[in-house]
């Protein structure tokens, strides 16, 4: 083999190490593209992964025959307890930290008389569950105990804390993903109450 041979062997084993080296750094900018792209997706008016549709919404409800939150001294969440009535289905954990920041928006809602609140407590522990609501407040006219995480299967939870809105003949009307903010109130919910309704919600 020629020296020049050599040479040119010798520079293509450092590129193919140098290309080996690089392979790292282009799976991670790969990665950081995606997750800049989905970032720059959501808009700056709340309008996000938070909005995902569900293809529950303009379906029933699923049926709801949970044990209750023992303690609470609130009635178990049952078919019986939203019946009739236009009912937003909050599903929390008290583990959860943005369930503890949506809590005061909860509890603005709940002075609505026209809005009937329950809960789903998801794979909670009894007496934290209750610690969180005795620190927090209530909100909730029933609660269901969820320890499995089936009920949220049959809801198609996607992530907590998550809310449906159902209209009083069951229909689920409006699903958000996510804890509640100014935004998505005035451009999701309020929207979806005023349709149920009929009649202008602030």
């Amino acid at each position: 083999m020629t020296e020049a041979q050599q040479d040119n062997r010798l520079k293509s084993r450092g590129f193919s190490r140098y290309a080996f080296a690089l392979i790292p750094l282009v799976v991670f900018g790969g990665i950081a593209a995606i997750a800049a792209k989905m970032l720059y997706d959501q808009d700056f008016h709340g309008k996000n992964i938070a909005e995902i549709p569900s293809a529950l919404i303009g379906t029933k409800a699923p049926s709801l025959n949970l044990q209750p939150l023992e303690g609470s001294n609130l009635p178990a969440l049952t078919d019986e307890a939203v019946k009739g009535k236009l009912t937003l289905v909050n599903v929390f954990a008290s583990w959860c930290i943005p369930c503890r920041d949506e809590h005061p928006i909860l509890k603005q809602l709940a002075e609505d008389g026209r809005l009937n609140i329950v809960a789903i407590n998801y794979k909670d522990k009894n007496e934290n569950a209750l610690r969180f609501l005795g620190e927090l407040g209530n909100p909730y006219h029933a609660i269901g105990i969820d320890p499995n995480g089936k009920a949220a299967i049959d809801w198609g939870v996607y992530g907590i804390p998550e809310s449906y809105l159902v209209a009083p003949d069951g229909t689920i009307i409006y699903k958000r993903v996510g804890p509640f903010d100014d935004i998505s109130l005035k451009e999701g919910l309020f929207p979806a109450m005023e349709k149920a309704l009929g009649k202008p919600v602030s």
